[in-house]
């Protein structure tokens, strides 16, 4: 597509929850409902969706830490070829502010490198503060360098206890309190990994924006979480891993092995009572450590067979989250970032595996345009 050419959108466009449409128009790069005047240079039928959203996404790092820009390139396009077209990266140790440049890639929100304690994180991972009163002043810091998020490591395994070694929270309370206001008075949202149980209270008493994982969530923490409007992002595909990180611990640290082999049992069982209970269930594959980039749909399919209605996973997976992170979705005017399949992924989540066309800023960039 060129800026001189006319896409014609045919079929069923999903703008939300409430809102179809039977055909839209690619106008210079945006979504118009006007029929132009000017000739369709090129059609694309099917069901239309506002470009995926893959909230938890590590673009620049590997399993071992930072990566150069070539390999950051290519995870980012894996990305977008799976329909991903917004993504929030929740952490990486690389710069990848180049991104934003490239008019190619998915868009991205950055949250800085994830603030963490001295061996509490995975090396060359975070950043990591040997004060923890100095979190206030690092967040501020991070939330400079990012793109309105900033990402804390609330939980990881203390191995300075021995055999009794265990998930143990990173932070004081008032010290987290005050780098979540810290934050917030910079114009940052915070969210935080978390694991443990103990973690909870204290990062909701902070007013932290998102929990990732939350897989130590009570009945209690889930009633708290939901009252609180705060949305968790499941990230199944990385949970299905606890049994072998548990396996990996099992003769050093018999406690810490229990407890994570417990919670990725239990992992759709408590996905399910997360989105029973009202609490917004974010579709991110924690794709850029050890799992992966363009597994969206993947991660889609987990959400599904936990319990949750495939039209609730698709729409946390494009409109909603968008519409929660600021980013339009396929509205008058708006940017067409879209994503266009044979059939309606809301009734059959496997669909989302097979895009027929990807449009980013109004350029077919994967998938045929029949002229």
């Amino acid at each position: 597509m060129t800026g001189g050419d006319v896409l014609h959108l045919r079929g069923t466009v999903v703008l939300d929850d409430d809102r179809e449409a039977g055909e839209a128009w690619v106008v210079g790069g945006r979504v118009t409902y006007d029929r132009p005047t000017s000739p369709v240079t090129g059609t694309l039928d099917g069901w239309v969706l506002p470009g995926l959203v893959d909230v938890h996404c590590h673009i620049g790092l590997a399993a071992d830490g930072p990566v150069d820009d070539g390999t950051a390139e290519k995870q980012a396009l894996a990305d977008r070829d799976a329909g991903v077209l917004l993504v929030r990266d929740a952490g990486s140790p690389a710069d990848t502010g180049w991104v934003h440049d490239r008019d190619d890639l998915p868009r991205l929100l950055r949250a800085g490198r994830h603030l963490a304690r001295p061996k509490r994180y995975l090396r060359h991972y975070g950043r990591e503060l040997a004060d923890a009163r100095d979190l206030p002043d690092a967040v501020r810091e991070e939330a400079a360098r990012g793109d309105g998020w900033v990402k804390l490591v609330a939980d990881w395994i203390d191995r300075d206890l021995g055999p009794d070694g265990d998930l143990r929270p990173l932070w004081p309370r008032d010290v987290l309190r005050a780098a979540v206001d810290a934050a917030h008075a910079a114009g940052a949202r915070v969210t935080a990994h978390t694991f443990a149980t103990e973690s909870l209270d204290d990062l909701l008493d902070a007013g932290v924006d998102c929990l990732e994982h939350a897989t130590g969530a009570t009945p209690e923490h889930v009633e708290r979480i939901a009252a609180a409007g705060i949305p968790v992002t499941a990230t199944l595909l990385q949970v299905a891993q606890f049994p072998a990180i548990a396996a990996q611990g099992e003769e050093r640290y018999p406690r810490f092995a229990a407890r994570m082999r417990a919670m990725g049992e239990r992992r759709y069982r408590h996905v399910r009572d997360l989105h029973d209970a009202g609490v917004p269930v974010l579709v991110g594959t924690d794709a850029g450590g050890t799992i992966g980039h363009g597994r969206i749909a993947d991660e889609a399919a987990e959400l599904v067979r936990a319990g949750i209605p495939a039209h609730d996973v698709v729409a946390a997976a494009s409109w909603r989250t968008r519409a929660w992170l600021g980013a339009d979705g396929l509205d008058e005017g708006a940017s067409a970032d879209l994503v266009v399949y044979d059939a309606d992924p809301r009734r059959d989540v496997a669909v989302l595996a097979a895009p027929r066309a990807v449009v980013l800023r109004g350029d077919v960039v994967s998938g045929a345009v029949a002229r």
